[in-house]
């Protein structure tokens, strides 16, 4: 059995740092040989959202009247409840929110992570008018002025976003004008279950299941094996970060999964992490060691774990 080590220093140099290429000393003959991952050690550090992937934009309406604003996410890797904070933040930045008696922020819209029901929640508030502001609030320097009239500001989760949230494409939050709106009775799972409380809180479920981290798994594809069972027929191996962001995956398959070679001369090997949609993955962090195995035909399989 013989053990090919990669790490960062076979890492391919094109800004993904999810290509790695094993050189061998001399060509070498690979006739009837299998290979397996031994070891996975490497960092959580592929982001959920960015440009790339076009799921970085979400709108927003302070008055339903005026326009609508683009809010272009950053890349990086968010999970909900910094979704929120970056959300407050941009209100922050244009003065969408109040301020309370005790210099607390007060935000029109926030989004939460709802466990008991597997869902993102949004909640929307009615909003006040100069007339309706209650005396325990203040206005920041940067406020934009009143809505039109009194409603709940409205977010819309467009396409690639809406997946993030597990909301249907276009899906946009009712703007409840003069507390007016009345939501559908009984609420259905295909009307995101919202419902209105009496001072004029919408609240909506996701109706589908949220893909914060569209690519939950990485697939290790090899260059030099053709698994006639598998799509793509490259796919060596696939783990799934059971990690915080930036800490370190470690992987050790109780078992090698031993796959064929294709008999030929071979000055290298070439491994690719993908992603869900089998296009490589970007990697903030190269800093990784991989362990492969190769083993004869004749070699029985289960010695050599």
């Amino acid at each position: 059995m013989f053990i090919l080590v990669l790490n960062e220093n076979n890492v391919v140099q094109n800004g993904k740092n999810s290509t790695l290429v094993y050189k061998f000393p001399n060509s070498i003959k690979l006739t009837d040989k299998y290979i397996a991952v031994s070891s996975i050690n490497m960092f959580y550090s592929w982001f959920n959202i960015t440009t790339a992937l076009g799921n970085n934009v979400l709108y927003f309406q302070w008055d339903s009247a005026g326009p609508v604003n683009t809010i272009i996410i950053p890349d990086g890797l968010y999970e909900i409840s910094q979704l929120n904070h970056f959300l407050q933040f941009y209100f922050i930045e244009n003065g969408y929110y109040y301020i309370d008696s005790n210099g607390t922020n007060v935000y029109m819209a926030e989004i939460l992570l709802n466990t008991s029901r597997y869902a993102i929640q949004l909640n929307t508030f009615y909003n006040y008018d100069a007339g309706s502001l209650p005396a325990n609030l203040s206005l920041p320097a940067s406020f934009p002025g009143y809505p039109a009239q009194r409603q709940n500001p409205v977010l819309t989760f467009p396409a690639n976003f809406n997946a993030i949230v597990g909301y249907t494409a276009g899906f946009s939050s009712n703007p409840n004008i003069l507390n007016a709106y009345v939501p559908p009775s009984p609420s259905t799972k295909a009307q995101n279950y919202v419902a209105k409380s009496t001072i004029g809180t919408l609240s909506y479920l996701s109706n589908l299941a949220p893909q914060v981290q569209p690519n939950s798994n990485v697939l290790f594809s090899l260059s030099n094996i053709n698994s006639p069972y598998s799509q793509p027929s490259s796919v060596l191996y696939s783990i799934s970060p059971s990690v915080g962001i930036g800490e370190q995956i470690s992987e050790v398959p109780p078992n090698y999964c031993w796959v064929k070679l294709v008999d030929g001369t071979y000055s290298q090997l070439t491994l690719s992490l993908l992603g869900n949609n089998l296009q490589p993955l970007t990697l903030q962090d190269a800093n990784m060691t991989i362990l492969l195995v190769i083993r004869d035909e004749k070699e029985a399989a289960w010695a050599s774990k």
